[in-house]
């Protein structure tokens, strides 16, 4: 028995019959991993800086139904409104992000952050999502034949300004994740591959001076390369937890490595899953993220709106790219990065972004039919 009929003409049962409820109810699970790792590794760490057992987890899980609301609610508009959302949303976040240089608060040598009202908000989270959609509304719009607006030039400025943001913050595995969504969009609005090659190239040249630039790049790369070079608490701490956790894990809440591991709760999150859960619950995450983001872009295979196709190719790449770096770094694939995981991290700034991304994403790829771009 379905939720709605067929015959229901009603918005929620228009939206029940055209958004992809695999990818909703695969979000679903995620956000359900999320409430159960925030139980099991925010009460060791809130002890630890001296507060309430709870007190984090009580946070994150009163922010959890506000974000599974997101996602439904930006599921329900249509993709001319989610372009609207998107411009408002990046000019307000940028705007804060700028506002971090000046004002902002300075956590482990970075200032992403402003406190407003007690809540500590990290704007550059809701950068992402919404700089995806307004590039491609943009390489849209340049490739829309209704004249010749310079969208691939103000699409390129854009970019450009918000990396200059964030490497100033700095962040740098944020810019890392806004290069490759934006070179993403540009290679599915046609940027020829002698180009997406000389942009590699440029990235390698970037990566390279970061390395000489920012001490703390530096340390954790030659952490990574020669282990015994520099501080690796964490990440042995994280690949501790995972030789723990065996197949099977040993219960929720029944992990120890959490009680060392500083940020257990939010970049390392997944190194509790492996322990408290174990190898097959951890296949099942990656499963998920891996599930979200193919079943994406097969929905993209039918779609003619330039727009749809650029903007959700945007949110997906980034969608797979931060999961994935989180995971990388967490098994010591690659140099860690503070990265959230998504949904399953402590943070309210980016469980309501990519609330926001995800809804937005589901909200594109609903099938409309006769829907053309106004």
């Amino acid at each position: 028995m379905t939720v709605f009929a067929r015959t229901d003409t009603s918005i929620l049962g228009r939206w029940w019959w055209t958004v992809d409820r695999l990818t909703l109810l695969a979000v679903a699970g995620l956000i359900a991993f999320g409430g159960l790792l925030t139980l099991a590794a925010s009460p060791a760490v809130a002890n630890r800086i001296g507060l309430d057992g709870l007190h984090l987890a009580h946070r994150q899980l009163a922010l959890l139904p506000v974000a599974a609301a997101l996602v439904v609610a930006v599921s329900l508009v249509s993709p001319r409104t989610v372009r609207r959302l998107a411009a408002i949303g990046f000019l307000v976040s940028l705007a804060l992000t700028a506002l971090t240089l000046a004002v902002g608060t300075e956590i482990k040598g970075a200032t992403r952050w402003l406190d407003i009202a007690g809540f500590s908000l990290q704007p550059s989270e809701f950068l992402k999502p919404t700089f995806a959609v307004v590039a491609a509304w943009m390489f849209a719009a340049a490739r829309s034949g209704r004249g010749k607006f310079p969208g691939d030039a103000v699409a390129t400025a854009l970019y450009l300004l918000v990396v200059f943001l964030l490497v100033r913050q700095p962040d740098l595995g944020m810019a890392a994740v806004v290069t490759a969504v934006f070179f993403a969009q540009a290679f599915a609005a046609g940027l020829p591959i002698v180009w997406v090659a000389a942009a590699l190239a440029v990235m390698t040249g970037a990566l390279i001076a970061a390395y000489f630039a920012f001490p703390h790049v530096a340390n954790r790369v030659d952490g990574f390369l020669d282990p015994s070079s520099g501080d690796t608490y964490q990440i042995d701490r994280s690949l501790e937890a995972f030789r723990n956790g065996g197949l099977f894990g040993r219960g929720p809440g029944e992990g120890t490595v959490k009680g060392v591991l500083p940020d257990a709760h939010s970049d390392f999150v997944f190194a509790v899953a492996g322990e408290e859960l174990g190898l097959i619950a951890c296949l099942l995450i990656i499963g998920l993220f891996a599930f979200v983001v193919l079943r994406g872009f097969s929905r993209l295979l039918q779609e003619t709106n330039l727009f749809v196709v650029f903007a959700a190719t945007g949110l997906l790449v980034q969608f797979g790219m931060q999961a994935i770096i989180n995971m990388a770094s967490s098994l010591r694939l690659m140099p860690t990065k503070g990265m959230t995981l998504p949904f399953l991290s402590y943070g309210g700034s980016s469980l309501l972004a990519l609330a926001l991304g995800i809804g937005m994403l589901l909200a594109l790829t609903r099938r409309r039919v006769g829907y053309r771009e106004a």
